[in-house]
């Protein structure tokens, strides 16, 4: 018998800081956790993606996915260069290497640090959605933040129980703008450069 796939925050609460990397990956989510009543407050922080274009076009997206939701969304500072000097020495990492890591730590931890500073007691990320993104990376960086803050961080693969059609579905109904690689330079290099 299939077992049956369950959202389950970690704690009893009604609210999460989910930090979102672009609309698409949080669409789905997004619809789940309001479905068990639970309101996320949207935090985008994603110094990772490059050119400002890229990112801003990813933000206004978010945002317009957050309004129509009535959702609130805050948008943390976009400093490309000390997200460069945060991962210097990994730049030639391949996909899901140290500099993944270092990356998705930076990330965590700075919505982990708005959680606290707002006294919502649980974080959690769209990253956990893609299927281009190790997991076990992203709970590692979850629970670094997690030491760092004492936020809890929820752990939960999004892809899970029909998320990742319903993520598809939703990209078409909302006409979202769908970027092809993770958001820095050094993953758009490495996906322009795979053979064909």
């Amino acid at each position: 018998m299939k077992k049956t796939f369950k959202i389950e925050p970690p704690i009893d609460t009604n609210t999460v800081v989910l930090h979102s990397c672009c609309a698409p990956c949080s669409s789905a989510i997004v619809e789940a956790l309001l479905k068990i009543n639970i309101k996320p407050i949207i935090f985008y922080y994603n110094p990772n993606i490059y050119p400002s274009e890229e990112y801003n076009k990813r933000k206004d997206e978010c945002k317009r996915f957050a309004q129509l939701n009535n959702l609130t969304q805050f948008d943390a500072d976009y400093n490309h260069n000390e997200w460069l000097e945060y991962i210097k020495g990994y730049e030639s990492d391949c996909e899901r290497g140290q500099r993944c890591l270092l990356c998705f730590k930076m990330r965590m931890l700075k919505t982990a640090q708005f959680a606290l500073a707002n006294n919502i007691p649980l974080f959690t990320t769209t990253l956990a959605s893609s299927r281009w993104k190790d997991l076990e990376q992203i709970n590692q960086a979850g629970i670094f933040a997690q030491q760092q803050t004492s936020v809890m961080f929820w752990s939960q693969n999004w892809r899970k129980g029909g998320l990742q059609q319903r993520r598809n579905e939703l990209l078409k109904e909302y006409a979202f703008y769908n970027q092809l690689y993770c958001g820095c330079e050094f993953s758009k290099a490495q996906q322009q450069n795979k053979p064909q």
